[in-house]
């Protein structure tokens, strides 16, 4: 059978391509780490990808905010190629960082807002840098492909632009996919449970076909158990929460190659 071919971005400042690439390898997956200009150059074609992902990091050093240089070229330079992709059935997967740029690119929450920022990330209301691990609800009422199965996570976040800034009126239009709770599946629980202060606890997002999927925690970073901060005192299980993440994408890619 033949495998689903996955796509990581990367861009000046992107810092999470190989973990990236690792967790989608162990799901099945061939990956190929593909600078941003290869595509725009036309050295790399998006249309012979299944899956578009785009990783961590600090693209451009998040200089003017967060993942918007990197989004500004999604939008203005790879626009139709992407919209092409997402036509024909493509997943894309961002991740932290990766999240940012769909966002600002306007690719998230989705294409029927026409292409314009519907939602933002803000600096987190602690006002500094949150490296934590985190607990997570999974919207058993959500579309998203990736999480199917899953009912709760435990994976960590990094960064210092991660709360999600939305108008009442895109609150109620946003397909919500992950909650942050506390230890008990609680949501409102407040800080540290949600380490930015995001609005409605909200930590990932998908577009109306689950097709589409991006994240402010890292999957990528708890693929294996001993990637478990506590794996020494409690047992460590063979693989981590993340892993499932992946192993949806490539079940779902290989039903439609």
């Amino acid at each position: 059978m033949a495998k689903v071919r996955t796509l990581i971005l990367r861009a000046p400042g992107t810092n999470c391509d190989m973990e990236t690439a690792f967790a989608f390898q162990q799901a099945g997956a061939i990956t190929s780490q593909v600078h941003v200009n290869q595509l725009i150059r036309r050295e790399e074609q998006l249309s012979d990808y299944q899956i578009l992902v785009i990783p961590g990091g600090f693209t451009y050093g998040d200089d003017i905010s967060a993942g918007k240089v990197l989004a500004n070229e999604l939008k203005l330079k790879l626009g139709e190629d992407i919209q092409n992709f997402i036509d024909r059935g493509g997943l894309i997967l961002g991740i932290c960082n990766g999240l940012q740029v769909l966002v600002k690119a306007g690719i998230l929450p989705g294409t029927h807002n026409g292409g314009g920022q519907a939602i933002t990330l803000a600096a987190n209301d602690s006002g500094r840098f949150e490296c934590r691990w985190v607990c997570l609800k999974v919207n058993q009422d959500s579309p998203c492909l990736f999480t199917k199965g899953i009912e709760s996570l435990y994976l960590p976040v990094a960064n210092g632009e991660g709360k999600v800034v939305a108008t009442s009126e895109a609150l109620a239009d946003l397909n919500i996919v992950l909650y942050y709770t506390d230890e008990h599946g609680n949501t409102n629980a407040g800080y540290p449970y949600n380490p930015s202060g995001s609005v409605g606890d909200i930590a990932g997002i998908c577009d109306s076909s689950g097709r589409i999927f991006a994240l402010m925690p890292h999957p990528e970073r708890h693929i294996r158990g001993t990637q478990h901060p506590r794996w020494t005192r409690e047992g460590a299980k063979k693989y981590g929460d993340g892993l499932k993440i992946f192993l949806n994408a490539i079940k779902w890619a290989k039903k439609n190659l």
